[in-house]
């Protein structure tokens, strides 16, 4: 992986197996980890190899997002993404406390990717690429888990520009909860494969092992006032979308990671994602209906155009418009800092 990118996780644990793993990996390979802690994480939080910033810290960022951005939330993972593109991170890579990398996950990363394409398919299950069992990752239109797709060796092979790339992850992979309740864990998923979606191709992504490059940064914007399992999925349409309006492609690649998930209530989690069961494929089509603009200096109006409309249609809350102008605003500085 390119020195000195950033590694971002949000965690309330003390340092556990995998948030030493990813220390001591990124001291290994001169990368920076850093952790957003949250208000139940512990006061004496302490990991060689990682820059820790619990609530007070990410406060004193200067950044305007991290004053109104709520506690408690998964998006305080947003001001880790600040943080890093502060300090000019070349790439900036997400994953969870509970994802053990494997030495795929420190390998060098390209922009220009070539890989087997898919085109013009809806929505695809992403997964029946990398795997003969029924298995669909989270977020996907249920009503989409069993579509027919092309054979693998059918589809050409080419070059596209991917500045975001989804890895996925053995063990327990991201499911949703109906798969956990009825069907067998843990999955492995072929590690021979690699799949570039094209426009108007969706399917959805997450913040668990996700490559980001610097031009799409601003579309890394998780959002906060909405279910918790559905905060990296919305944002992996609204990014996808915009990347569309660019001529952007999205990699899927062979999994990097193995996750050993932390404990979770399956019926909770059922509960939190049935507005993404009921509005997941809405979502979509309402996004491909604004009339977003090219170009990397769009990219924040965009974003705000894509929130707007979220809102209007009370997906997401509408306190959520203030926390997209502030975060907006921060990269909006940190561009122009980036020109003097």
């Amino acid at each position: 992986m390119s020195s000195n990118a950033a590694i971002v996780v949000t965690s309330i644990s003390a340092p556990n197996v995998s948030l030493k793993a990813l220390a001591n990996g990124a001291r290994t390979n001169g990368l920076d980890f850093l952790v957003m802690g949250d208000t139940k994480s512990p006061s004496s939080f302490k990991l060689e190899g990682c820059d820790f910033y619990d609530v007070t810290r990410q406060e004193r960022t200067g950044f305007s997002y991290a004053k109104l951005c709520p506690t408690r939330s998964y998006a305080r993972k947003n001001i880790g993404y600040l943080v890093a593109m502060r300090g000019d991170a070349p790439l900036i890579v997400e994953t969870d406390d509970d994802n053990l990398p494997r030495d795929g996950f420190w390998h060098e990363r390209h922009l220009k990717v070539e890989a087997h394409r898919l085109a013009a398919a809806s929505w695809a299950n992403i997964y029946s690429f990398f795997t003969d069992v029924t298995m669909w990752p989270r977020g996907l239109p249920l009503d989409a888990v069993l579509a027919p797709l092309p054979d693998f060796d059918s589809l050409p092979v080419s070059t596209a520009e991917c500045p975001i790339q989804q890895g996925l992850a053995d063990g327990d992979p991201d499911v949703d909860a109906i798969y956990r309740l009825t069907l067998p864990l843990p999955q492995n998923f072929r590690a021979d494969r690699r799949i570039i979606l094209d426009a108007g191709t969706w399917c959805p992504f997450n913040s668990q092992n996700t490559t980001w490059w610097p031009q799409v940064y601003p579309l890394m914007y998780l959002p906060a006032y909405c279910s918790f399992r559905m905060t990296d999925i919305w944002r992996s349409f609204v990014a996808q979308r915009i990347a569309w309006a660019n001529g952007w492609s999205i990699l899927f690649h062979e999994p990097t990671v193995w996750q050993d998930r932390n404990d979770h209530d399956l019926m909770r989690d059922f509960s939190d994602e049935v507005p993404g069961y009921l509005n997941n494929r809405k979502m979509s089509e309402a996004l491909d209906q604004l009339d977003l603009k090219r170009g990397i200096d769009q990219l924040g109006a965009n974003l705000l155009l894509c929130y707007e409309e979220l809102i209007a249609k009370e997906w997401v809350g509408e306190k959520e418009l203030g926390l997209v102008t502030a975060w907006t605003a921060d990269i909006a500085q940190l561009q122009k800092r980036d020109r003097v």
